[in-house]
Formats: C-alpha cells, structure tokens, sequence
C-alpha cells in the first residue's frame, strides 16, 4: 500500500536519487543502510525483484511525523531527465565542486524517487511546526552513498546533499 492511500498522510514533496543502474542495491542492503542512521524508522511493503534487488519500500519515521515511499525507476526515462537535470544545473552559476558532483547525472542510468509525507493532525495550529525533514535527508544522503548517485530536488533544480 503506498503512503497515497493512506488518509493518516499527505504528499508533500518528490526528491531523486540518481545513479548508474549498475550500482542498483539489494533490498537487503538498502534496509541495512537505512538501519544505520540514528532514527527509528518502521519499514513496510518492501518489494524486491527477482534477483533480490531493491524494488520498492515504505519508511515511516513516527518522531518525525513523516513518511517517505521509495521505489526504483530504471531506463531511457532516467536517462533523458538525468541529462535535462545536468543542463538545468550545471550552468554558468555552478561551482566546480557541484559541476563534478553534477558529472554524476549524465551517468545516471536508474533512479531511486523518494516520496515525502507528512502525517495529518487533527490540530491545524500544530500541523506546520510538526514535519521534520531530518529523516528525509538522511535518508537521502544514504541512498546516494550506497549507490554512488546524487540527490536532487527536481522541483527546485537543486543538489540535496
């Protein structure tokens, strides 16, 4: 069940991760990872493919009051938005630094896509001081270890982490 079709959350935001589909992790060793960070963290719907590759997951974060569904997308699509995100970002503003993060997009070959949501409170007042994107982030940061990709955030054409 995604995070959509529960009424506990809303859709916020949608971040990438980037990649070449080569480094494409095991179910197993996304979970390992997002283990480590210093959060608890509740898993749910894990789905791998046939080989054991990460397919899917759901990640609820209950101190942070978020969720986060996660799944793979790999392909001709990956591609030509990993290019387009390349010539979005690497303009003349961009830093050397960001330019060689940024060489990573044009060998991205699969995606992680990572969902943001935020659990609803029944108190409106409380609702914006609630959503804490800390888990988000690192969650973020994990994934592009693990993969050797790069996090952006499509909506604002910017680098995450």
């Amino acid at each position: 069940m995604s995070m959509f079709e529960d009424t506990r959350y809303r859709w916020r935001e949608t971040y990438f991760v980037l990649f070449d589909a080569r480094n494409r992790p095991t179910l197993e060793q996304v979970e390992k990872a997002l283990q480590r960070l210093k959060c608890r963290l509740i898993f749910r719907n894990q789905e791998a493919d046939a080989r054991g590759r990460f397919a899917s997951i759901t990640v609820v974060s209950p101190d942070d009051f978020a969720a986060l569904d996660i799944c793979y997308t790999g392909g001709k699509e990956v591609t030509e938005e990993a290019e387009e995100l390349f010539r979005e970002l690497a303009g003349p503003d961009c830093s050397k630094g960001d330019r060689a993060r940024l060489e990573k997009l044009r060998r991205a070959t699969g995606r992680f896509e990572v969902l943001h949501f935020e659990q609803i409170l029944e108190d409106e007042e409380e609702q914006d001081d609630i959503l804490d994107p800390s888990t988000l982030l690192m969650v973020l940061e994990a994934l592009a270890n693990l993969t050797d990709g790069i996090a952006v955030d499509p909506q604002s054409g910017t680098l995450v982490c």
